[in-house]
């Protein structure tokens, strides 16, 4: 009889466990997760880039003792070199043309024994908070296939959502692990910065906010996936402090009585959903009768600035990766080559000088240090990760040939005041699937200090086992 990932009910750590013992075979469950791209991607158009043949390949090799050996997973299409296969970026120009190398992530992935099946749908060079590039066409929330899974890592997190993989791999440059997390009710963990190379192919990424991790069903599984990749890289810009064991040992530790800040307010005065408010006030509620000290409070600085800021930053960075497109295509852009969102926001990105940058860059290092004050008495805080529960495909997105900005991106900040901060920081920062409102998932975040992983693992495994969400399974699953 075929094994069925979605029947064995594991997470990743409980399938290395089920390949150590011989009770299922990495070859199994490659052609099974296979079986369930097959059967849901059409639904969901989570995975854009089959890797099937090199997959069944690898789970013939794979050795028996890594930690997470034969585990199936997906790499997001973005900045995830595999050599071999194209680095999409979600654009149908660099979706032509296969990458000669591997970064140094996906090394590490290889090395923990994980089995690479393919690809996930993403924006258009990581730009929005949903995945409806439209050169892959929008990937769909497994609770619901009308609204989004978010952005950017929307497919890794439509696929670990729908049990394809029990993780997959995403990177956050402002919340692109979080805001899927919260929409499709996962683990998503945005670790500290430094913790997990970027490089060796771009030599950093946004000035330090982007990091690299994935999104995973269970802590336990994100704590593993984290003990497979932290570590500098030769050459590395930032190093994150060193831990004193492995991240796996704190899952079901002792997290001690932490003081803890909770805030539903969004940080630009925006509307906040009261189901958000709802899951942080319950939360909070929660972290109390788990011996806790909470209390409401937020961090004081101008979020006028630091939006502006961090925009700058951002566009700068999209402005620098068209300019590197035109190099790699030869010629100068064109609007086929990309979409009319993406080069509107080029276009704006190009306007900035580079006084403008480093000034931008000096400012968010003034607030960071503002943020980091605040986390001198708390040793953490409790937001909602979103505004709102996932909208519908479309709302965050224009459509094809539709150049309007400025209504998409209020929209965008709207939905997502509550997550850049810690990309900011560089605070490590996760999203749990603790609340729930009409049969969707809604995400509550808490941040940590600088460094403080551990903390933060302990602290999420602890609510994991008050509050387990493994049980909940979207339709698409039933």
């Amino acid at each position: 009889m075929a094994v069925r990932l979605a029947e064995l009910d594991q997470d990743a750590v409980g399938l290395a466990e089920m390949v150590r013992r011989g009770d299922v075979s990495p070859l199994e469950l490659v052609d099974s997760a296979i079986e369930a791209v097959s059967e849901t991607n059409g639904d969901l158009n989570a995975v854009v880039t089959p890797m099937f043949d090199a997959a069944r390949v690898a789970a013939r090799e794979v050795p028996a003792d890594a930690p997470l050996a034969g585990v199936p997973f997906l790499l997001k299409d973005l900045r995830a070199a595999h050599a071999g296969f194209p680095t999409s970026n979600g654009n149908r120009c660099l979706a032509e043309i296969p990458e000669s190398g591997y970064s140094e992530l996906v090394l590490r992935h290889k090395r923990a024994g994980l089995i690479c099946l393919g690809k996930t749908n993403t924006p258009e060079f990581g730009l929005t908070a949903t995945t409806e590039p439209h050169a892959f066409g929008p990937a769909r929330n497994p609770w619901d296939p009308s609204r989004t899974p978010g952005g950017s890592s929307g497919g890794s997190a439509a696929a670990v959502a729908a049990r394809i993989v029990p993780m997959a791999h995403g990177n956050d440059g402002g919340g692109s692990i979080r805001i899927p997390a919260a929409c499709c009710g996962l683990v998503g963990l945005k670790p500290t910065r430094g913790r997990c190379p970027v490089g060796p192919i771009p030599g950093d990424a946004m000035v330090g906010l982007a990091v690299e991790h994935g999104l995973t069903l269970s802590v336990r599984d994100s704590a593993a996936l984290l003990d497979a990749t932290a570590g500098p890289d030769v050459g590395d810009p930032y190093w994150a402090p060193p831990t004193s064991r492995p991240f796996l040992s704190e899952i079901g530790a002792d997290p001690g009585t932490m003081r803890i800040a909770f805030s539903a307010r969004s940080p630009s005065g925006n509307r906040v959903a009261s189901s958000c408010v709802e899951a942080v006030e319950e939360t909070a509620l929660l972290l109390e009768s788990l011996g806790h000290s909470v209390e409401e409070a937020a961090p004081d600085y101008d979020d006028r600035q630091f939006r502006r800021a961090f925009t700058t930053v951002w566009l700068s960075t999209l402005a620098a990766s068209l300019r590197a497109l035109s190099d790699v295509l030869g010629r100068e852009i064109a609007p086929p080559d990309c979409e009319a969102f993406t080069l509107a926001l080029g276009d704006r990105g190009r306007g900035y000088s580079a006084a403008d940058y480093v000034q931008a860059v000096s400012r968010i290092q003034a607030i960071s240090r503002q943020v980091a004050a605040f986390f001198q008495r708390y040793d953490a805080t409790l937001t909602p990760t979103l505004a709102g529960p996932p909208p519908r495909i479309g709302y965050l997105h224009p459509p094809a040939g539709d150049p309007e900005v400025k209504e998409y991106a209020r929209r965008i900040r709207e939905f997502v005041p509550f997550t850049q901060m810690a990309n900011a920081t560089g605070q490590p920062a996760v999203s749990l699937p603790l609340h729930w409102h009409d049969g969707l998932p809604v995400g509550v975040q808490i941040t940590g200090r600088f460094g403080a992983e551990a903390t933060l693992l302990r602290l999420a495994s602890q609510l994991e086992t008050a509050r387990p969400w493994r049980q909940r399974r979207p339709p698409v699953c039933r």
